[in-house]
């Protein structure tokens, strides 16, 4: 058995690599073409075609996460029709892969690719992703999403903050940043306006230039409103520089950590989280698409083809593996439309190709 593991896994691997690589191949030459066209429009700022390289280069792990499941349904597809087109696997078959074996057999491979994905997607995506936004950012603007920036909300024990940012720099700093406090009752209290603030180790934002207003008690008698401006300032809160860049970049591109202790936070904060909930059981539930392909595969091996044939099968896969991230896709906008569960949201694609794979096993292995 360690001879034909060997076989199938060296056969699978090196087809998924090639797949992979051919879909990151076309990926990268869309992203360059259009980040070509950008260096011209952001030529006097300094952005050349080394950066539009490196940053498209960054963009890689990402389209590799999202692709990987499809390789390994299409490369899995193609050395498994390959074995039955040249009777390679009806030999294994007589020296003891039966059915229930080949599947184990797959699984553990599949199984490798699901580690492989989800290393992929919660640590390497996410950097990179992140790096290749500030790098744009340098050359051609700050990150901000609309005219007003990102909204969060904090609330501590005497008194509750809303917080707005209206850009990301690309040194990571914060730029035009507002904080509102209000009590517990609801009453604005102050309102501080700075034009930089950064990050502290130490739970707390470092802000810079300063306009502070604050407003009278409620229910005194003086109505004087105090204005003072300060060159520095240091806010204590628990909002993250993970938690803005949700807010103003894109949640799928976030880990898991980072995603479950935004929604906790959001929770917290009496926000709606639906969003980010679908797209933190996403993350759960994508990688394990990886053994539903390798299972979808499987029938192809004992399928009967003439001259030719396997290319049609292949061509299947394909479109098979496209509309798994379509209807991944369209499932989260659904999903978060009609306020759906966010589990069973992010698991309805994996269950429905689940399905689709078992029954496919049973027909054509189990019951030939």
């Amino acid at each position: 058995m360690k001879t034909i593991r060997r076989l199938i896994y060296g056969e699978v691997l090196y087809a998924v690599m090639f797949v992979t690589l051919a879909f990151l191949s076309l990926f990268f030459f869309f992203d360059l073409v259009e980040e070509i066209q950008s260096i011209g429009g952001h030529a006097a700022a300094g952005y050349g075609l080394v950066h539009a390289l490196t940053y498209v280069a960054l963009m890689i792990p990402s389209h590799l996460y999202e692709l990987l499941p499809i390789a390994v349904l299409i490369g899995t597809i193609f050395v498994m029709a390959g074995f039955a087109q040249s009777s390679e696997f009806t030999i294994l078959r007589t020296s003891g892969l039966g059915p229930w074996r080949a599947l184990r057999t797959l699984l553990m491979l599949g199984l490798g690719f699901v580690l492989l994905t989800f290393a992929i997607g919660d640590y390497v995506s996410p950097v990179a992703d992140r790096t290749g936004q500030l790098l744009k950012a340098r050359y051609q603007g700050r990150i901000t999403v609309g005219q007003t920036g990102a909204w969060l909300k904090e609330k501590q024990r005497y008194a509750q903050y809303a917080v707005n940012v209206n850009s990301l720099e690309s040194d990571g700093s914060m730029r035009e940043v507002r904080i509102f406090e209000f009590d517990n009752q609801g009453f604005l209290m102050s309102m501080v306006h700075a034009q930089t603030a950064t990050y502290g180790s130490d739970d707390a934002w470092a802000l810079k230039q300063v306009d502070r207003t604050e407003f009278p008690e409620r229910g005194t008698d003086t109505a004087r409103i105090e204005r003072t401006h300060m060159d520095s300032f240091r806010w204590p809160n628990q909002i993250s520089s993970e938690m803005v860049s949700a807010a103003l970049l894109k949640p799928e591109r976030m880990s898991t950590i980072d995603l479950f202790e935004y929604i906790r936070h959001l929770d917290v904060n009496g926000q709606s989280a639906q969003r980010y909930e679908i797209e933190f059981w996403k993350k759960v539930f994508y990688p394990l698409s990886c053994l539903v392909m390798v299972v979808l595969a499987l029938p192809f091996a004992y399928l009967h083809f003439r001259s030719g044939g396997i290319a049609t099968y292949v061509f299947g896969g394909v479109m098979a593996g496209i509309s798994f991230f379509l209807l991944n896709n369209v499932f989260g906008y659904i999903g978060n439309l009609q306020s759906w569960q966010p589990w069973l949201t992010a698991a309805l694609p994996g269950m429905i190709y689940s399905l689709l794979s078992l029954t496919a096993f049973g027909w054509l292995v189990l019951r030939r």
